[in-house]
């Protein structure tokens, strides 16, 4: 027996999940087959930037999230077992007051990533999605109308469409042939572990620079919402690392003035050789990639998770399009034509930020990214105001409208600004405005990802832009 699906989305981690969140609020059939048993269990991504925290709120997790995270601690340098200083992890924002700013601050509010993905796994559940464990990826066919994804247990599943959210390592990509192009970015080890340790407060992020004597840095942070912290800790390269509790005690002794009897449980710890690459194409015919199968960073900057989510919410409303509103297939391609200069453009500042070549700030929240060069964007005022098509809408209460509440879910919004021009009937929400400085003055639709798609001074060409993206059905 083959099982039938709209969406077999490969992989249960943040990108998979949100995802899968996405396409079955727009009524999409979509499953998740992840090769784990359960759900990953340790820290690894933890930083959400502003603009993944609207992404969240559109998805309907925002309250969770907030919930269950906080905001990051001051860095504080410790040497000779004495405090010597504060370090700021992150440059102070600016304009953070200013109109059209995100609501949700400046700095990424930290959360870890297994809470994360439980975060969105409750969600999809809730929306009636499913993930499928113990399913491991061996092999897969295309044809015209679709893909057999095979595995190394249970029924074969025949779906419309495929996407590998399945990693660094990515089976889905390896089987479709497509390479990965990067660079090493250190060629030292790190070691990340989710550990409960004594003797250190949890209002600081305790960094405790090189000795001198051959040891690399050690960070260890508290982990909001948890009583664990996360400890990284460099070491020579060629150095094979042991992440027993044992030898986890060990590193910290001879790197702080911590005893190893304070470190009392490793919850979970890997290694890893921080590296960018980014994949040659992020699709191939029916299947498509998203996340670390797309794109593997460097942890420092936090852009990994962040840049990942994003996929999923870009491919979702066009894959919903394609298959619920009669949007051309062409709508696909348009995938990897907008996110993949965007991934290549995060693995830069995220290998810079590793490399102390860039501060952790401004190019670290991804407000300001957009679509503006993208085939989906459509400018016809001759002077655009602020914000041009292809730039995120900005949220703000004007008038007694929240324009955030008007814009979340799945469907596109019609909001006009300083402007008493005309409008077709449209069978989407509506807002005008009587002026707004974070827009200026114009008649702009709103994609459902929270991009402007079409804006004009009058409505003129309006519909026939709607139509061909599928936003009135």
């Amino acid at each position: 027996m083959v099982m039938r699906t709209d969406v077999l989305v490969v992989g249960a981690g943040p990108t998979g999940l949100a995802l899968a969140v996405d396409l079955v609020r727009r009524g999409v059939d979509a499953v998740v087959v992840e090769r784990a048993e359960g759900l990953f269990p340790g820290s690894r991504g933890k930083g959400i930037q502003s603009r993944t925290m609207e992404v969240f709120d559109d998805l309907g997790v925002l309250d969770a999230i907030r919930a269950a995270g906080g905001a990051y601690p001051v860095g504080m340098i410790w040497q000779n077992g004495e405090r010597v200083g504060e370090h700021r992890m992150f440059d102070q924002a600016e304009g953070t007051e200013e109109v059209g700013a995100s609501p949700y601050g400046a700095e990424p509010w930290m959360v870890p990533q297994w809470r994360t993905q439980e975060i969105l796994f409750a969600r999809l559940r809730e929306l009636g999605g499913r993930v499928e464990f113990g399913r491991e990826v061996v092999g897969l066919d295309q044809d015209e109308e679709g893909v057999t994804v095979r595995f190394t247990a249970g029924a074969p599943v025949r779906a419309r469409y495929v996407v590998a959210a399945d990693g660094g390592r990515s089976t889905i990509r390896r089987a479709l042939g497509i390479g990965m192009t990067g660079e090493t970015v250190d060629p030292n080890p790190i070691l990340v572990a989710d550990v409960r340790i004594t003797g250190l407060d949890r209002e600081n992020w305790h960094v405790f620079p090189p000795s001198g004597e051959g040891a690399g840095f050690m960070a260890i942070c508290p982990l909001a919402g948890t009583e664990d912290f996360q400890l990284v800790a460099q070491f020579p390269e060629g150095e094979h690392l042991d992440v027993s509790l044992e030898a986890i005690r060990k590193t910290v002794t001879a790197r702080s003035h911590l005893a190893p009897e304070d470190v009392t449980e490793v919850r979970w710890a890997s290694d890893f050789r921080p590296r960018a690459a980014l994949a040659d194409a992020f699709r191939a015919d029916r299947v498509f990639l998203a996340g670390d199968a797309a794109h593997v960073h460097s942890p420092a900057g936090g852009q990994g998770l962040n840049t990942s989510v994003q996929d999923a919410y870009n491919l979702g409303w066009k894959l919903g399009a394609v298959l619920r509103r009669g949007a051309p297939e062409s709508l696909l391609a348009t995938y990897e034509e907008e996110r993949r200069p965007i991934a290549a453009q995060m693995l830069g500042i995220s290998t810079g930020v590793h490399r102390g070549e860039i501060r952790r700030g401004e190019a670290t929240r991804q407000l300001g990214l957009g679509y503006r060069d993208s085939s989906l964007t459509a400018e016809t005022r001759p002077t655009p105001g602020p914000v041009h098509a292809g730039d995120r809408a900005p949220d703000g209460t004007v008038d007694g409208v929240r324009l955030f509440d008007t814009f979340r879910g799945p469907h596109w919004t019609l909001l006009t600004v300083a402007t008493a021009t005309p409008l077709p009937p449209l069978p989407i929400p509506t807002v005008r405005l009587l002026s707004y400085e974070a827009y200026g003055t114009g008649v702009f639709l709103i994609r459902p990802d929270g991009y402007v798609g079409w804006a004009g001074a009058t409505a003129e060409g309006l519909v026939e832009y709607a139509e061909a993206m599928g936003a009135l059905r």
